[in-house]
């Protein structure tokens, strides 16, 4: 019966057929683990593909909806964070990956004749891989993609001959905006995949027409390409997946404070694999600048592009490549002196701790949190807890805690610690249930780089973050990416209202807004003037 289905489908279909005719292909005899890198880059462009549509269930494609929504993917959603983490850290191995596969085919000279087109089109495929990067950057929204795509979109501007196209392209001409968030989503998510899926074929094919290239004096009979390169490919696409894994799990994707256009102190940093770029800038200032940023990109590009027909000689043997070798290294020493030098230049506030600058870690906490660590403070929880630098000794170090509980776990050691942890000197926590998952959220949140930063939340917002969780505001309104959509989202609030009006709307919702649903609240004089400190503070 299986075969019978089998063999319908594939007259139908020709599936069957294709695959044998796929993994039995015949490759030479000296293919082996150089040749794993194209089946890897393959892989993890798939994985960004499915990171990226997971992503987008819950993404908001607008300015400030984007950085809320994020804020909720990573803060609130199951797995959000170590999904980002995964499409964030994915973008860099595939373009080391692209990279390391290029200088394999370099070195062994396989974009000679009959396979140059199969090289330009994998230099193609090389630019579109940076460009997800560069038109990603600014879909997060925060200050670092704000003010990195300034930077990208000037150098644009300043292009010989098609500046003011490149400008009305971006929708730049009038700053970062949201015409320019737009193009730059649907280049990310629609024009620039359609093209990788299209010229990835193209090249697969082209590979398929000529084969892979074999070792010069290779004379022994080919061999299939399943079992053999298969297990090979598979082996080194899992060591690279578990690469990418310990990076999305160890080291969190950034995203610093809300973009903010008037923050002209803000020092851009592009993504590392941009850096020797942004390093070249310094070397070409002036009028050279457009040496550096667009005349030696651009003629690298035609070389790589140009190399089959400049090096016509035949396929010598890796051994005797040294002219390659010396172009190779020559290279990667320029890229990596520049990126190293970049780095190195790198002042103290360009750097994010733990995703996020530490002095405004509060500002972009969900309510939930924010009113956790009111809880916090209300139980005196660092009269015996330290948080770093600050706090008592009688109990362990609540940044050094050798493995991270989860937000339900702590909920049922502060309900009873003794059960859990006998011989304990802990009491239990008796506040209501609603409370308790947001001071265990507040403790979860807590990591070395925003512990400074989460502290420093002024009482009275902490204490106005409580006031709207026990009035349940989030089941009409969006605060920093947690709620719902009926009301109108609060992000912005106190640059559109003033103080007084927020407090005699809270009274009387229909006299300053016609037609609201929204119920008057007789809340306790002081109570509405922590709610309102609370709402004025979000970003």
């Amino acid at each position: 019966m299986v075969r019978i289905i089998l063999d319908w489908l594939d007259h139908r279909t020709g599936l069957e057929t294709a695959v044998k005719d796929f993994m039995l292909e015949e490759i030479p005899a000296s293919s082996g683990w150089p040749q794993v890198f194209g089946s890897m880059a393959m892989f993890f462009f798939m994985l960004q593909a499915v990171t990226g549509l997971l992503l987008s269930f819950n993404y908001a494609p607008t300015p400030g909806e984007a950085y809320n929504s994020l804020q909720f993917i990573m803060n609130e959603l199951t797995g959000g964070r170590f999904i980002r983490g995964l499409h964030h850290w994915g973008a860099s191995m595939m373009i080391v990956v692209v990279a390391l596969h290029m200088a394999q085919v370099f070195l062994w000279g396989a974009y000679k004749k009959p396979r140059e087109a199969t090289w330009m089109v994998g230099v193609v495929l090389l630019l579109i891989t940076l460009g997800f990067g560069l038109t990603g950057y600014l879909l997060p929204w925060d200050n670092r993609a704000y003010w990195g795509t300034v930077v990208a979109t000037q150098i644009a501007a300043k292009s010989p001959g098609i500046g003011d196209y490149l400008t009305r392209l971006l929708a730049s001409s009038d700053g970062i905006g949201v015409v320019t968030f737009a193009r730059f989503y649907a280049m990310h998510v629609m024009l620039l995949p359609a093209a990788m899926v299209g010229l990835m074929m193209l090249h697969v094919i082209l590979v398929r027409r000529h084969g892979v290239a074999p070792a010069p004096g290779d004379t022994l009979p080919k061999k299939k390409f399943y079992p053999g390169q298969v297990f090979k490919d598979t082996v080194a696409i899992f060591i690279g997946f578990c690469i990418l894994m310990a990076l999305a799990i160890t080291m969190h994707a950034p995203l610093e404070k809300l973009a903010d256009p008037t923050d002209i102190s803000y020092i851009p940093r592009p993504e590392w694999y941009f850096l020797w770029l942004f390093q070249m800038l310094k070397l070409f200032e002036g009028p050279m600048e457009v040496v550096g940023t667009h005349i030696i990109p651009g003629l690298a590009v035609g070389l790589l592009m140009l190399l089959p027909f400049l090096d016509r000689g035949k396929v010598a043997r890796l051994a005797d490549r040294k002219l390659a070798f010396a172009a190779l290294l020559l290279v990667a020493t320029a890229l990596g002196g520049l990126t190293t030098a970049a780095i190195n230049s790198a002042p103290p506030s360009a750097v994010s701790h733990g995703g996020e600058m530490a002095g405004a870690a509060w500002h972009t906490l969900p309510p939930s949190e924010l009113a956790g660590l009111a809880h916090f403070r209300k139980q005196n929880c660092l009269a015996c807890h330290a948080v770093g630098a600050e706090g008592g000794k009688l109990g362990p170090d609540l940044l050094q805690l050798p493995q991270k509980r989860t937000i339900g776990e702590l909920v049922a050691f502060f309900k009873n610690p003794q059960q859990l942890r006998p011989g304990t000197n802990m009491p239990p926590v008796t506040i209501p249930g609603p409370q308790l998952n947001d001071l265990a959220s507040f403790v979860v949140k807590l990591d070395a780089g925003n512990a400074q930063g989460l502290l420093a939340a002024p009482k009275t917002v902490a204490e106005g973050a409580v006031v709207y969780q026990n009035n349940r505001c989030n089941m009409c309104h969006v605060a920093n990416g947690n709620g719902s959509k009926l009301g109108p989202p609060l992000n912005g609030v106190g640059k559109k209202r003033t103080r007084q009006w927020l407090l005699e709307h809270f009274v009387d919702p229909q006299k300053l807004s016609p037609g609201s649903t929204m119920p008057p609240y007789r809340l306790p004089e002081k109570d509405l003037a922590a709610l309102t400190d609370f709402l004025i503070e979000l970003p």
